[in-house]
């Protein structure tokens, strides 16, 4: 099979995994629109207290800003030596990349191949921090989920598999950092701590959306809900990070709880608007080299 043949297959494969994308977004929000009542829905955003949906994007963004701390640790265990404002600006540009560019390259992997031309590191080894931090961030993710499981499932043999499962998910990726990637493993317990810094503010996220749209605190199920969707999400199947997924995901949850199916996706899309406003002024480094000062 010549070089040419294998470039046209894969631009082809890229074509059908956008199109399907696009068509499990559509499909998902087609659905939402048979679920909901849109006039509720346009008077809880019209009710809507803006200054704690403003805090909301503040607190997603600092997560974001201790994200690209643990990741930088991940740099330096395979002696890639990022100033932090540096590395920054590299995170910040992969946070465009894969909100926006759904069809392009990633991110995670825009990042891989900069940093491969710059440093005398390996793909491999740059690779694996790469997939590392994104694993630790979905263990932290993980642990949060089992605490509000805990919280708002009413069944002990839930508490006993959400538990149980969270020591062994910590223990087994210990293991495997401690087994197959062992220049990882003097950063596995402080990217450990960051991750659950990192899930923390993403729920103070939810939090302000709750808040800001007059919802009690003490329905903690929109917090499990939220962490639910954000595990299914991590399954690049749809636009933008997980939109449509995940307002299924939040009015399926609703349904569950019997909660207000109505305002449920107006939670999903203000955190996925939080995370837009987030990443997009990751544009600027498309045009200017995030590592040119290192």
């Amino acid at each position: 099979m010549t070089e040419a043949v294998i470039k046209k297959e894969s631009q082809t494969m890229k074509v059908l995994k956008l199109l399907l994308k696009i068509a499990v977004t559509v499909l998902c929000f087609w659905y939402i629109s048979r679920k909901i009542d849109f006039t509720k829905a346009k008077d809880a955003v019209m009710q809507a207290d803006w200054w704690w949906l403003f805090l909301s994007v503040v607190a997603f963004a600092f997560s974001k800003f201790l994200a690209s701390f643990r990741l930088n640790i991940y740099f330096k265990n395979i002696g890639i030596y990022l100033s932090q404002k540096t590395n920054l600006k590299l995170y910040w540009l992969g946070m465009f990349y894969n909100l926006f560019l759904p069809g392009a390259i990633s991110g995670d992997a825009y990042k891989v191949v900069l940093l491969t031309r710059k440093y005398d590191v390996s793909y491999k080894k740059i690779t694996a921090a790469v997939l590392l931090d994104r694993f630790s961030g979905l263990l932290a993710l993980g642990l949060i989920l089992s605490v509000y499981g805990v919280i708002v499932l009413d069944k002990q043999l839930y508490d006993i598999i959400l538990i149980s499962g969270s020591v062994l998910s910590v223990v087994a990726l210990y293991l495997v950092v401690k087994y197959l990637f062992k220049d990882f493993l003097p950063g596995f317990w402080p990217t450990f701590f960051w991750g659950i810094a990192v899930q923390i503010f993403q729920v103070v996220c939810v939090y302000c959306i709750l808040i800001g749209l007059h919802l009690p605190l003490h329905q903690s199920e929109w917090i499990f809900i939220f962490l639910v969707a954000a595990v299914i999400t991590v399954i690049p199947i749809s636009l933008g990070g997980g939109l449509g997924t995940r307002e299924i995901v939040f009015v399926k949850g609703a349904e569950y709880f019997l909660l207000d199916v109505h305002v449920a996706p107006i939670i999903s899309i203000l955190f996925y608007l939080s995370n837009a406003l987030s990443s997009v002024w990751g544009v600027y480094f498309i045009y200017h080299d995030p590592l040119k000062d290192d």
